[in-house]
Formats: C-alpha cells, structure tokens, sequence
C-alpha cells in the first residue's frame, strides 16, 4: 500500500488532537482564511526561532494563538517587545483581538517539523544530503525515539534527474492508530530548484486510560465481648425458617415465639449448675494450679561427645589381636648353647 495519509489526520479523534479548536456555520470559511494568515505571519516573522507548531483557538470575538516553539527567549524577546509588536501586527490583519501564548519544546531532536527544518537548512547550505539525514537519525535515536524515517525527494546533489532517497532507523508503524507518530514536512530551497524533506519520528505506543475500579469497603468484624451486634431482621428470618425446617423432619411441634422468649428470659436447672462451677474454677487462686512438668535435665555435653566417640568406633576395632612374641635374637641362642656344652665338660 502507498503512504499517502497523513500521519495526524489518520489519528485525529483518537490520539491527536485538532490545531485549530473552533466551529462555526455561516462564518466557516472566513475563519479559516484567518486562521491561514495567522500561521503564515507568525512563520515569516520569526523564521530563525525554530517555530513548531500553531494553534488556534476562537472565544467569542477574541483569537487564542499558541506558539509552540524551541527558542522561546527569541519569540518574547527583550521585555516581551517582540510579542507586543506580533500581537499588534495580527490584529491588524485579521481585525480582532488576539492573546498569544508561548510554550517551549523541551526536546527539539523529538520534533518532527524542527527536524525537517534542520535538515532543509543544512541541504540550502550545500551539505551533503546524506550527512545531514544521518545526524539527524542519530541525534533523534540518541534523544530516545523508538523510530525514525526521513525522505528527501528532488534534484539530490544538483544532478539534473530528480530522485527520491529515504533513510531509516528503527520502527516507524504507520497503520499502527495508537502509535505516536510525528510527521513533518518543509521545503529546502536551492538554486537548482526545491527539495522536500519528510519526517516520520515514532515515540511509542498511547494507551487509552484504564477505568479505576471501585473499591468496596470492608464491614469491621466487632472483637470486643462487651459489644453488642444487632442482627439483621432478613438473617433472623432466615434462621427461623431452617430451625422450622428442622422441626418439621424430626415431626416435634415448633414452639412458640412466647416459649422461646421465656427460656432465654429464665435459665434453666443445669445452666445455674454450670455457671456454680465456673466461679468455683475462678475462685482457685493461680498458685494452687498444677505446676507444669519440667523437662527432663539435658545431658552434659562430655557425655553427649563421649557416647558419640564409642558408637563412632567400628566393631572390628574394638579387639585388637594380641601380637605373637618377638622371636630371640640369635646372639642369645648361641651364647645359651655354649654354657650348656661348658655344663657337659666339666660334669666329665
């Protein structure tokens, strides 16, 4: 498909807004002629103060203009001097009163229209086009778009056949409605003639704000046995109905409303009986209560080390065999045999 819808146009309604907020029916083209003539002068008389953008805006017979602008000091001038004059000057062309506004572009490299603007200007100055579309790229990716492209179209470098060069960097999805895109166009003129400059710069992605949910508040549960908590006539009912329900299975005839006022009006035999013996358990004073068992002593630690040191040893250590005795040496048995063969000379 072919790039010919406009960028803003395509998402006016959704996420971009109109540049001019007014209505009228009988005086429709009147305004619009106005409206023309206000951008123009404004653009022609502060050319070098890098104007964006202009918005109108009609209240009654006065006109709102809002000049969105990169160089705010330029625009004011000394003392507001500069914005004074401009005021005067576009009522007298369009014959009402007329309250100009200033707002600053924090960020110039993420403008469409002032990026278009420096590359024309850089291309009048007989840069290379392809230089000045590469630091623009480079500045508007390092500014943090997610998305650039950049088209030039015309005699490129003087030759005599007019072509089109287009450089990009990143994503740019234009069918995308919620991405936001920022297009700008203007013209660099030169003597061999003019040349186009587009600009497609894409932020991101504008969501559509999500509805914040209502919040029920939570009922506080009464924790205090001294507080008394009501209860509704619709659970009573309810409650009546089961306990009716029941009785009719078992076959037992329900009782009355009377009956049942009187026996939580008047305690009954046992109840007394329980409550005798709860204040007797009461009356016990904390120091008669059974003492808790203590926990039998631990062992010392030598003992715990020392029953670990004997399970530790194997079995097949325990019982060494004893070593067999260490055979004589044999200067020993020579020397005994000797004594014995002196014994056996002298007996004869």
């Amino acid at each position: 498909m072919g790039r010919k819808v406009h960028p803003t146009g395509f998402r006016l309604g959704f996420i971009q807004d109109w540049q001019a907020k007014w209505y009228s029916g009988k005086h429709y083209v009147e305004f619009l002629q106005e409206d023309l003539k206000l951008r123009q002068a404004i653009k022609s008389k502060y050319s070098g103060a890098g104007v964006s953008l202009v918005e109108t805006d009609r209240q009654g017979d006065k006109v709102v203009v809002t000049i969105n602008t990169a160089r705010p000091g330029v625009v004011i001038g000394r003392g507001g001097q500069r914005v004074d004059e401009m005021r005067q000057y576009l009522e007298g062309l369009i014959g009402n009163k007329v309250q100009i506004n200033i707002q600053e572009i924090r960020q110039p490299e993420l403008d469409a229209n002032l990026v278009a603007m420096a590359v024309a200007e850089q291309i009048g100055r007989r840069v290379a086009y392809r230089r000045a579309i590469k630091q623009a790229i480079f500045r508007t990716i390092q500014a943090g778009a997610r998305g650039i492209r950049i088209s030039c179209s015309g005699r490129l470098g003087g030759v005599e056949i007019a072509r089109r060069e287009v450089m990009h960097q990143g994503q740019v999805p234009l069918h995308k409605m919620r991405a936001d895109i920022d297009y700008g166009f203007t013209e660099a003129r030169t003597p061999l003639g003019r040349i186009g400059v587009k600009v497609w710069i894409y932020k991101g992605d504008i969501f559509p704000e999500a509805k914040a949910e209502e919040i029920e508040k939570e009922v506080p549960v009464a924790l205090a046995a001294d507080v008394d908590v009501e209860v509704e006539p619709a659970a009573s009912t309810a409650l009546g109905e089961v306990l009716a329900g029941v009785v009719e299975d078992r076959g037992v005839e329900e009782p009355s409303s009377v009956e049942l006022e009187e026996e939580s009006i008047v305690p009954s035999a046992e109840s007394k009986e329980e409550v005798v013996a709860e204040a007797a358990v009461e009356a016990v004073p904390a120091e008669a209560e059974e003492k808790p068992v203590k926990p039998a002593k631990r062992k010392k630690k030598a003992e715990v080390v020392a029953e670990a040191a004997v399970e530790a040893v194997p079995a097949e250590v325990e019982e060494k065999p004893a070593k067999p005795a260490k055979r004589k040496k044999k200067a020993e048995v020579v020397a005994e045999a000797a004594v014995e063969v002196e014994g056996q000379d002298a007996t004869t």
